[in-house]
């Protein structure tokens, strides 16, 4: 354990309470410290980024949704409509949101970040996602995000995504990262009949038998069967520790490209924090990869950032008890000893 986090262990030992008593809180202002290299910990101002991305496994009916909703959704948050930006502005949090690889032109909508690598990924069951340079590119729009954020003053950042058919993308991480077959890591996405479920898992179960012998090879892994949306996700990751960012992870896109930012950097570990584990199948599983205690268990499974929006008052809470909590010395509280 660091010197910080022992002194934060301390600290929180000694709050006016019996040790533990305020479970989960107590351990993730004991992280936020340890991140943030204080005792002092803050999530405010917090800015919440959504990266949308098309992808071509679309066209292999894996999805209940089509293609055109990913475009039709980034117009959604535009506008204010959509779930994430009623629950962010419930949350006092900012929202960015960012056109990776959308396969439309949405160069109209002056609310979204224009850093399209290129209109839609490409179909992984028949060929690579994307090419070594698209994936680089994506990687950079990730972690330009969170310079962005660091140059804007945000102490936290929440971690969405929007692209119809990513569920198909994260269940092949997943599986690959997690040594699962694909019926485990598979869920039902959008709400697939159960015709098209057999289906997505099938076509999970063939990309995974592709990549079998690339599973040391995360960043590969990525480029055959990952989104531009899910790259960007990795890039934020894998950027976020140089500046002790705390990144709230949401759900089982966002977890999966957890599981690839991991194995790249395991540093990249330390500054997460869940939002909550949702409905899709796979999600527990990348959870207890990552050896990680969600905040949340509501059965959601919207996606698009939605849980770190509702989790970020419960981050704000933790951060507060480090803070201004009294301890039993400062209070006058007898310990009992």
């Amino acid at each position: 354990m660091s010197s910080i986090a022992a002194d934060a262990q301390t600290r929180i030992d000694n709050k006016t309470k019996p040790p533990g008593s305020l479970g989960l809180l107590e351990a993730l202002a004991v992280q936020l410290s340890t991140v943030q290299n204080t005792l002092q910990p803050q999530v405010e101002p917090a800015r919440i980024i959504v990266f949308g991305a098309d992808h071509g496994v679309v066209a292999a009916g894996v999805s209940a949704f089509p293609v055109e909703v990913t475009a039709q959704m980034m117009t959604n948050f535009a506008a204010g409509g959509a779930a994430v930006n009623v629950l962010a502005a419930n949350a006092g949090a900012s929202l960015e949101v960012i056109d990776v690889g959308v396969a439309s032109d949405l160069s109209h909508l002056e609310s979204v970040l224009d850093c399209k690598v290129r209109q839609g990924s490409r179909n992984l069951l028949e060929e690579a996602a994307m090419s070594h340079e698209e994936l680089d590119k994506a990687l950079q729009v990730g972690r330009e995000a969170v310079v962005r954020a660091v140059t804007d003053g945000q102490r936290c950042l929440g971690l969405g995504e929007m692209g119809i058919a990513n569920t198909t993308s994260a269940a092949i991480l997943t599986g690959l990262m997690c040594g699962c077959d694909a019926q485990t890591a598979t869920g039902r996405g959008t709400g697939v009949d159960d015709v098209q479920y057999s289906w997505k898992q099938v076509v999970v179960g063939q990309v995974m038998e592709r990549l079998a012998d690339k599973t040391d090879d995360p960043l590969e892994c990525l480029r055959e069967a990952g989104g531009l949306e899910v790259a960007a996700l990795v890039g934020a990751m894998l950027e976020a520790p140089a500046h002790r960012m705390p990144i709230l992870v949401d759900g089982f896109i966002v977890t999966a490209a957890a599981l690839i930012a991991c194995r790249l950097k395991p540093s990249v570990r330390d500054v997460l924090f869940f939002a909550h584990q949702s409905a899709e199948a796979g999600h527990e599983l990348a959870l207890k990869e990552l050896q990680a205690r969600p905040i949340l268990q509501m059965d959601m499974r919207l996606g698009e950032g939605s849980a770190t929006a509702l989790a970020l008052p419960i981050l704000r809470g933790a951060a507060a008890i480090m803070r201004d909590m009294a301890s039993f010395a400062d209070a006058g509280v007898s310990t009992g000893e």
